[in-house]
């Protein structure tokens, strides 16, 4: 295979390819395998039809195209290869029409990427500005923070007379205490039964 790349524009390639039509040998015995697989001849069975009968029933250019549409990618891709092209899209293909025994000859135009040189850059000097931080900055990050990871813990246990701050301060109407419900009595006392008095025994003489 023969192939050659020619530069349009710093963004776009043309690639001319030509094939041998030795090398479509094996994309024409592939070709002809798969269409004797999709065709019924009497006397043959699917994908044992000959490839005379093939010609004479479907005829030799239909061979060609598919063996050539095979072939095309691959070729292709071998002058990518070649020429260290890196496309960056689909190509825009022209090819010849093969003839029986002839070359197959295609064109391939496609975009690349261009080529970048870049300038000397060491020694160039920059300049930084220093970052001022205030202690509002930080303030504010970290109510930022606090909003963003901070979680709600609800508290079932009942206010202690410790650490209610009412009941420290002797100011009954800021404690806790009176809002919480009274418990009933943990151990309630049964009222006693008046005992009855003994009557006094009789004795006769």
């Amino acid at each position: 295979m023969k192939s050659s790349v020619e530069t349009l524009n710093p963004t776009r390639v043309r690639l001319t390819v030509e094939v041998p039509f030795a090398e479509l040998k094996p994309s024409l015995d592939s070709a002809y395998k798969r269409i004797g697989a999709q065709i019924t001849i009497p006397g043959f069975r699917k994908g044992r039809v000959p490839a005379l009968v093939i010609d004479q029933r479907v005829g030799r250019g239909a061979v060609l195209e598919e063996a050539v549409n095979e072939h095309l990618p691959k070729a292709y891709s071998a002058a990518v290869d070649e020429h260290k092209v890196k496309p960056l899209g689909q190509p825009e293909l022209d090819v010849t029409p093969v003839q029986d025994g002839g070359d197959l000859t295609f064109t391939a135009e496609v975009d690349v990427r261009p080529q970048i040189e870049l300038p000397e850059y060491t020694g160039i000097p920059v300049t930084v500005d220093d970052a001022a931080v205030t202690d509002a900055d930080v303030d504010e990050q970290m109510q930022s923070l606090r909003a963003r990871f901070a979680s709600l813990t609800p508290v079932e246990s009942r206010v202690s007379t410790r650490s209610c701050w009412g009941c420290r301060r002797g100011s009954p109407r800021s404690c806790a205490h009176r809002f919480a419900p009274a418990s009933p009595p943990t151990n309630p006392r049964t009222p006693s039964t008046p005992s009855t008095p003994s009557t006094p025994s009789t004795r006769w003489t």
